[in-house]
């Protein structure tokens, strides 16, 4: 008999198991929210050492296929990221953990290509005692599942692992989930925009729009025409974006289901291409001097547009996706009015003194180049705006914030594919929950048919670099950037109540903390892993 006082070693542990159960977290969901997601109380434990991922005997896609080969032992990481092969002490014995496999199954091969507008994302995952069973038609659809199965994972006070009995169905709302990266104003060097990539398959999204050269600088080294960044980035050595760093971009993405939709905004934002490259501006006037300053892009000489076909041809062999981004924004016509040149090559053409159709035939001149090069354009609203003569198959982007409910009217009314990131500018920053205004977007909510409604195709969060480089990146970007990511997915009648949101994505935070994403709080709180530097 024990002394009292005292308890027999199988009472201890039964008494010390009840209070392990009773301190396991609950499950906090995924985010985004699936379409469908059905949980049970019922949990697994699962041990490091007896975890793992294979291929069902019915996929199409087996060992030896690159994106899915690496994500296995990229989630495996992230799964258990304190885990090494020495024997693992603590409570976790107690839980008689037995072996757990997740089998992927994927109906078309794929693997060695690159996403696109029209990949099929979707998956289903049924978790059960045991097993996970993710089935995808493509690899991309596994990648978003294998996401979602390594958030339903969870540790309790004492480092052991569970998940629940979960069934999943899934799909996003919208096929282009972007993220503009501004590498002109700020370089970012090389890491960032590598973690920046993870951070974007940890949220689902799939499009990495590069706004790679603007005014301030010219980083992207071109094969064709090396001076642009000779003479136009920041340091020709140190602030460029080279080949290889370009092909390592491009694969990091393709390897998490990322597109890289490159942008070479023009006739505007142009100021640093004019260094490298003689006679592509415009040379402004005083009266009748040049004042030596230069304006836009200038589209009245033959030469403009023998530069622009060469430098498309590469943009077309370097960037495999085919989208290729022309901007064609905020173009100042000061210069142009200043020209005599211009104003004579106006008055020829028959253009008078509306400048906008000067701008419309350059941009059209353009987007018939890139669709000979069989790439699809997208442009900034301001295209559509001037009423330019727009191939249909062009892809507009609204950014303009006010008014854009009308402005989604008007352009799906005329039979264009559209793009919204004009509530997703989270450059701007405010005090406060401001994450909750992401959230609370509508793509959908403007007057017009359903078919005009399905010509919404998606949306982009930008972050422009006026007051954004290395330091300040990831903490500006997320989490704030996770609502427009569950807003472009999830459905949106199961979403659109923020404070029920609140209580997942600040969790998804906490789990950006441990994977490394430097993401900044919702408010007060606390994260059982937090940010461990660098």
């Amino acid at each position: 008999m024990a002394h009292p006082g005292t308890h027999s070693p199988g009472l201890r542990v039964w008494l010390l198991l009840v209070v392990v159960s009773r301190t396991v977290e609950s499950v906090c969901g995924v985010w985004p929210l699936p379409q469908q997601i059905h949980q049970s109380p019922d949990r697994y434990s699962l041990s490091p050492q007896l975890f793992s991922f294979t291929y069902g005997k019915d996929s199409a896609a087996q060992t030896g296929c690159s994106v899915l080969d690496a994500a296995f032992k990229r989630y495996f990481s992230i799964i258990f990221p304190a885990f090494t092969k020495g024997p693992e002490n603590g409570l976790r014995y107690w839980f008689e953990s037995k072996p757990f496999v997740v089998s992927v199954s994927v109906k078309s091969k794929g693997c060695d290509g690159y996403p696109d507008g029209d990949s099929d994302e979707s998956y289903d995952l049924s978790v059960s005692d045991g097993q996970a069973v993710l089935r995808s038609m493509t690899v991309w659809g596994s990648l978003r599942g294998l996401e979602s199965f390594s958030q339903l994972v969870y540790q309790d006070d004492y480092g052991s692992y569970f998940v629940n009995k979960t069934e999943i169905v899934d799909f996003p709302r919208f096929a282009f989930r972007g993220l503009l990266l501004d590498t002109s104003r700020h370089y970012l060097p090389l890491h960032a925009i590598l973690k920046t990539l993870d951070a974007m398959a940890y949220s689902k999204l799939n499009v990495f729009h590069w706004h790679i050269v603007d005014d301030p600088s010219f980083p992207y080294q071109s094969r064709t025409f090396p001076d642009l960044s000779n003479k136009g980035a920041f340091h020709p050595f140190t602030h460029i974006y080279t080949q290889s760093d370009v092909m390592r971009v491009i694969e990091h993405a393709r390897m998490r289901g990322i597109r890289v939709v490159p942008e070479f905004d023009s006739p505007g934002h142009t100021q640093s291409w004019g260094k490298g490259q003689p006679d592509l501006l415009t040379p402004c006037y005083r009266g009748d001097v040049p004042s030596g300053s230069f304006g836009p892009v200038d589209p009245t000489v033959d030469t403009t547009y023998k530069f622009m076909e060469r430098l498309l041809k590469e943009v077309k062999y370097v960037f495999p996706d085919s989208y290729v981004h022309l901007g064609g924004d905020e173009v100042s016509f000061a210069c142009w009015q200043s020209n005599p040149n211009v104003r004579k090559f106006m008055a020829k053409m028959g253009f008078g003194n509306d400048f906008t159709k000067l701008e419309s035939f350059y941009m059209e001149s353009i987007m018939n180049m890139t669709a000979a090069l069989n790439k699809t354009s997208i442009v900034w609203q301001d295209v559509f705006d001037y009423h330019e003569r727009i191939p249909q198959d062009t892809v507009l982007e609204i950014w303009k914030g006010k008014g854009y409910q009308a402005e989604l009217s008007k352009m799906t009314k005329a039979g264009h594919r559209v793009l919204l990131s004009a509530p997703w500018y989270i450059n701007h920053i405010s005090y406060g929950q401001d994450w909750r205004m992401s959230y609370a977007v509508q793509p959908q909510n403007f007057s017009g048919t359903e078919e005009q409604k399905k010509l919404v195709i998606g949306g982009e969060v930008a972050m422009w670099g006026e007051y954004v480089d290395a330091t300040n990146l990831s903490p500006r970007l997320w989490p704030r950037a996770c609502a427009a990511a569950e807003r472009l997915w999830s459905d949106e009648e199961k979403t659109l109540n923020a404070d029920l949101a609140f209580p997942r994505l600040e969790a998804f935070r906490c789990e950006l903390l441990r994977r490394g994403i430097q993401a900044e709080p919702l408010f007060v709180g606390h994260c059982k892993h937090e940010y461990n530097g660098l």
